[in-house]
């Protein structure tokens, strides 16, 4: 069996490959990771947009796998929050005839974040270091936003194990 995932992120690969162990039709695949573009802004700023990002990078790299995995986060619309905005996490697993989808909590930046993403279009990471919160460029990789958020509570590969694990179900041999 092999699985191919969408990206290069050090967080989102180590996702995927920690959390296969956990599934024993998955456990031995021969699993590879290729840098594949969302077909999507670098910052999604709609649930749509983040599937349709996760769905494109699953696709792309399925060629010659079982299950191309792509993985994307992004902004959605959510009421009464502080910004309007939350950020979540996509999986989608791709086997060539469907798509199986998953989704992480959702969770919200500071307010300033929020602003630099939405009004300067930076990513979360630009954001967070125009911010002062990180001078990390590279903290999407790492512990992500959400863990300097939440104190290392829950970090960008914990948050993006939610997604695949949710995606997961449509896989689950039952």
């Amino acid at each position: 069996m092999k699985i191919h995932i969408g990206s290069k992120n050090k967080a989102k690969i180590d996702a995927v490959t920690e959390l296969l162990d956990e599934y024993p039709h998955l456990r031995n695949a021969d699993i590879h990771s290729f840098e594949t573009s969302s077909s999507v802004a670098d910052q999604p700023k709609s649930l749509e947009e983040t599937v349709q990002g996760a769905m494109g990078r699953a696709k792309e790299v399925f060629q010659n796998s079982t299950y191309g995995f792509g993985i994307e986060s992004g902004l959605m619309k959510v009421p009464n929050t502080k910004s309007g905005f939350m950020d979540v996490c996509v999986c989608a697993i791709y086997d060539g005839t469907e798509y199986h989808l998953g989704l992480s909590s959702a969770w919200e930046a500071p307010k300033k974040v929020m602003e630099y993403m939405l009004n300067d279009g930076l990513n979360m990471s630009d954001a967070a270091c125009k911010a002062g919160l990180t001078d990390d460029q590279q903290i999407g990789s790492g512990k992500g936003l959400v863990g300097i958020m939440t104190k290392g509570r829950l970090d960008r590969k914990a948050y993006t194990k939610e997604a695949i694990r949710t995606a997961l179900i449509h896989l689950e041999e039952v």
